[in-house]
């Protein structure tokens, strides 16, 4: 059942109507309680309070934060969970720091669990039916937290319960093309139980793609040559080094979607219909389970039949050989069978998210939301409580200027901790669900801090393009952690970079998908998104992710000792991401670059051009409307950034920097189309959709080219590729539409 709770009387009993209200309430200016330099609408960044913000985030104190989110283990919903909701509400009502306001809202949501009576296990059953060999069922306790009676048991959330044994086969990352090698190889994997590695596909789709071969069942390992270069010895790794142990082991949902299961599209309050639990989709098709490599050790260096290829060979110290079956002079008997024993079972829970607010002198009802989710496997001490302890500081520093009277920010600041992100970004989805005609309408951007801290080498960022600007502004004014005397910008290009016919070199601006909770705000509200975080060296480390991620041996000392020793990128963080939020809150004009956009377009055309237009011109179907369309974007971003220039030498009116920032804040949502990748969920931003062709270019036409190659020029794919095409064109030229003086139509 939903329940809004607002602190410090500021919206009263009103607010059991829902969080909207609470954004609402701030759509009303309220002259009589604001300091009295706040209320000018010409109130524009002020650089002193910039300055003094980036002075007062205190490395030590993030350090603190971090010791108290990450002490206990917080899976989404637990008690220790919901101590934190009230852990952030009380921070966010402080007398002295804190916030205008702050409320939780609650979601009744589908997740998943293993269950405590019957724990999943991983048996080799002898031909007698005896059992040889169990992998072990919880991680070994190094430094005492994994015995933590709290640590919930490895497992993969949503997979369906089921008991199946078979002949084990390695089937490599389980992609496609791997069960398709093994197919062709002859191995029979009909009713088989396949080895995989994590990396190379989600968690889901190695389930989905065995299943498609007559799999029973799947394991999922991480492979040291994967996370540790190759390093698997216990004292090569935690507690030792920042390794992940042998014993590690990768929890995660393995739900295909974002959102709660069961409300797909509504967000999970009592009034919302719901699915009917066997009728949804996105789950995992068999029974599936994770286990450590040390365990997988045992089973893959005691595999029969043809050595895997050279790229399927990993770091567990013997030749991987693909099965499917026990060799006769390993250890186990010939005919020995893996058995799979899930047991996971689906509960309604409550889960909250926290939003604390400070309310705009000037423009209320523009709001800035910076967001990072609560909830953890385990102690999350990276996952997601860097991120955390990070917010709690930041918003720490600015309440306290708030406090004080000395500083009110141009528009609404939302702060957010989500819940359940874990389970597949739940938290942000029910939101952005639930406020999506409001938050389409008055936010701004969306700053993401999930981990804040992977490594501690360079900064790494994911945004839209309009972003991009700002975050470069606010990275050259803060200094490198570290020896060096350079900026957090010229250390990021030393880093990762990239070549701009616009600005010569510049750092690299990864491209956001899925991973965290900006995608709802960009793949289904069309509101400008960024990712920002600290990161390792790619150089010096062939890790996918950092080696403890959604083990139990993430924790605080393994931050303090190998992540981050002193705490400075994460202050670093705090800087970059606090001075991108000031700028985007207080900033007369909005900081957000659109004409970034021209170089992604003119890419991607490009990309359309070179990889896809012979194949079109084969079938009739010209490019030269989306030429056009790339080209009138161009013009309009053009003109648009002069008469900003223009404003900007003069004294503007109010109506003129509102009309124009609007145009700024709702270009993002022009490239939405809702119909536009129907069999995608939530996916509606034609640029940054999931691609699945090969060509590097528009995500909607890739994928259709690619279906479409090896079919008839009648066909319903052909067909496909012109629409596409059609909807590329719609939503460029409504785009530039969008960048024209507001008069125009």
């Amino acid at each position: 059942m939903q329940c809004v709770k607002v602190l410090g009387g500021v919206l009263g009993a009103a607010a059991l109507l829902g969080l909207g209200i609470i954004l609402g309430h701030f759509a009303i200016p309220k002259g009589t309680d604001l300091p009295a330099p706040s209320a000018s609408a010409s109130q524009d960044l002020d650089l002193e309070i910039l300055e003094a913000v980036m002075g007062q985030l205190d490395a030590s104190r993030i350090r603190e934060n971090l010791r108290e989110l990450s002490k206990e283990p917080h899976l989404a919903t637990s008690p220790r969970d919901e101590a934190l909701v009230q852990l952030l509400l009380r921070r966010w009502q402080d007398p002295e720091s804190g916030l205008d306001s702050a409320g939780t809202s609650e979601y009744e949501v589908l997740l998943s669990f293993p269950s405590q009576e019957q724990p999943n296990r991983v048996d080799v059953v002898g031909p007698a039916g005896d059992i040889l060999f169990s992998s072990q069922r919880s991680e070994e306790n190094l430094t005492g937290e994994q015995g933590d009676p709290n640590v919930v048991p490895p497992y993969a959330a949503y997979a369906p319960p089921g008991t199946p044994q078979g002949l084990l086969v390695y089937a490599n990352r389980g992609l496609e093309e791997d069960f398709m090698e093994l197919y062709h190889q002859g191995i029979k994997l009909q009713d088989s139980i396949v080895l995989t590695r994590y990396g190379g596909v989600g968690r889901r789709a190695k389930a989905v793609n065995a299943a498609k071969y007559g799999v029973a069942g799947v394991l999922v390992y991480t492979d040291p040559a994967d996370i540790n270069d190759g390093k698997s010895l216990p004292n090569e790794t935690f507690p030792h080094s920042w390794g992940l142990p042998p014993s590690g082991v990768e929890r995660g949902s393995y739900f295909e979607y974002f959102g709660d299961p069961l409300t797909p599209y509504l967000p999970a309050n009592p009034s919302s219909f719901r699915l009917d639990s066997d009728n949804a989709s996105g789950f995992p098709p068999i029974p599936t389970q994770p286990i450590g490599f040390k365990d997988a050790e045992v089973l893959l260096c005691n595999l029969q039949g043809t050595s895997a290829p050279a790229a399927w060979q990993g770091a567990l110290g013997c030749d991987y050989k693909l099965g499917p079956g026990f060799r006769s002079d390993g250890i186990f008997p010939a005919g020995s069978q893996v058995n799979v024993s899930v047991y996971n079972r689906l509960e309604l829970r409550n889960s909250s998210n926290v939003l604390g607010i400070i309310r705009g002198a000037v423009e209320p009802d523009r709001y800035v939301l910076y967001g990072n989710h609560r909830d953890s496997w385990v102690h999350g001490a990276v996952d997601p409580s860097s991120g955390t302890a990070v917010l709690l500081e930041l918003s720490r520093v600015l309440g306290t200027l708030l406090k004080k009277g000395t500083w009110r920010p141009r528009r609404s600041i939302v702060f957010a901790s989500w819940g359940a992100e874990e389970f597949g970004l739940i938290g942000s989805t029910e939101f952005t669900e639930e406020l999506f005609s409001k938050l389409q309408e008055r936010a701004v951007a969306y700053i993401n801090v999930d981990i804040s801290v992977f490594a501690n080498a360079t900064l790494r960022a994911q945004g839209t393009p309009p972003v991009q600007s700002v975050i470069f502004s606010a990275t050259k004014q803060i200094p490198a952690p570290g020896p060096s005397s350079l900026s957090i910008y010229d250390n990021w290009i030393r880093y990762s970079n990239r070549s701009s016919p616009v600005y010569g070199l510049v750092p690299s601006l990864g491209t956001l998908g899925a991973g965290s909770d900006y995608a709802p705000f960009i793949h289904f509200l069309g509101i400008s998104s960024m990712d920002i975080a600290y990161t390792y060296d790619r150089s010096k480390t062939s890790a996918r992710i950092y080696p403890t991620y959604h083990t139990a041996f993430d924790t605080f000392d393994y931050v303090d000792k190998f992540v981050d020793p002193g705490f400075s990128s994460h202050q670093a963080v705090a800087q970059t991401a606090g001075s991108v939020l000031l700028r985007l809150s207080d900033s007369l004009f909005l900081p957000l670059n659109v004409s970034d956009y021209s170089e992604t377009l003119r890419s991607f055309l490009q990309a359309a051009q070179q990889d896809l237009g012979g194949l079109l011109e084969q079938h009739n179907i010209s490019l030269g409307p989306l030429v056009t369309a790339v080209e009138k974007f161009e013009e309009a971003a053009t003109v648009l950034g002069q008469h900003i220039s223009a404003l900007q030498k003069g004294t503007p009116d109010p109506l003129q920097v509102r009309m124009l920032n609007d145009q700024l804040m709702l270009l993002e949502r022009a490239f939405l189309n809702s119909r536009a990748f129907p069999e995608e969920r939530y996916y509606s931003h034609v640029l940054w959709a999931p691609r699945t062709g090969s060509a590097a270019t528009f995500p909607g036409l890739s994928n259709a080219c690619s279906k479409a190659m090896n079919t008839g020029p009648g066909s319903a794919a052909w067909a496909e590729v012109k629409r596409q095409l059609s909807i590329l064109v719609v939503a460029l030229e409504g785009a530039a539409a969008t960048l024209r003086p507001v008069a125009d139509l």
